[in-house]
């Protein structure tokens, strides 16, 4: 592997633990409906197990409101039953069309055992980042023995691989900061 490659491997592997930093984050109730909510619900579709979005249409008309719209409307009970079964604490309701999730407001206890969720969801996210730059780094020394890899050469790639370690955990920081001021936001 050239150094090229050991630094693009790396900057793959931060990269997607900031990603599913933003992914976990999203699932966080925030007091405001989000759509993105119920994307871990999933519901029993001709046998299979499907994601919600995949069978119907889901909505927030405002920040207290979801509303999801089966594509069939013999769905309706097992999308009511699936969204109870996830285990979100939201309570749906159905008129036989269309199934409403209101979402009732977070006290601050709540709101702040959410942020200590969102700070163990952004802290798993870096120390991914920092288990990049640890393969990165192994890999440099290895590159160094095989392919001969100058040491300078390697000192080099390493503080570029320290610079990119840097970034991403800025970003994570970014990302848990946006989200945390959402929480907290009455």
């Amino acid at each position: 592997m050239d150094v090229k490659e050991i630094l693009h491997h790396a900057e793959e592997q931060m990269h997607k633990a900031v990603e599913h930093c933003q992914i976990e984050l999203a699932k966080l109730r925030t007091g405001r409906a989000s759509a993105s909510m119920l994307d871990s619900v999933r519901v029993e579709y001709y046998g299979n197990m499907s994601r919600l979005a995949d069978v119907a249409t889901v909505s927030t008309p405002d920040a207290t409101m979801i509303v999801v719209q089966p594509w069939e409307k013999n769905l309706v009970g097992a999308i009511d039953r699936a969204i109870q079964a996830a285990n979100l604490g939201l309570n749906p309701t159905n008129d036989g069309i269309v199934i409403r999730v209101p979402i009732p407001s977070l006290t601050e206890e709540r709101r702040k055992d959410i942020v200590k969720m969102a700070k163990k969801y952004a802290e798993d996210s870096r120390v991914g980042v920092r288990n990049a730059r640890r393969e990165a780094m192994e890999a440099l020394k290895r590159a160094e023995k095989e392919i001969n890899l100058s040491e300078d050469a390697r000192k080099g790639a390493e503080g570029d691989v320290q610079k990119l370690t840097d970034r991403y955990i800025a970003d994570v920081d970014r990302v848990l900061a946006e989200k945390e001021k959402d929480i907290l936001t009455v």
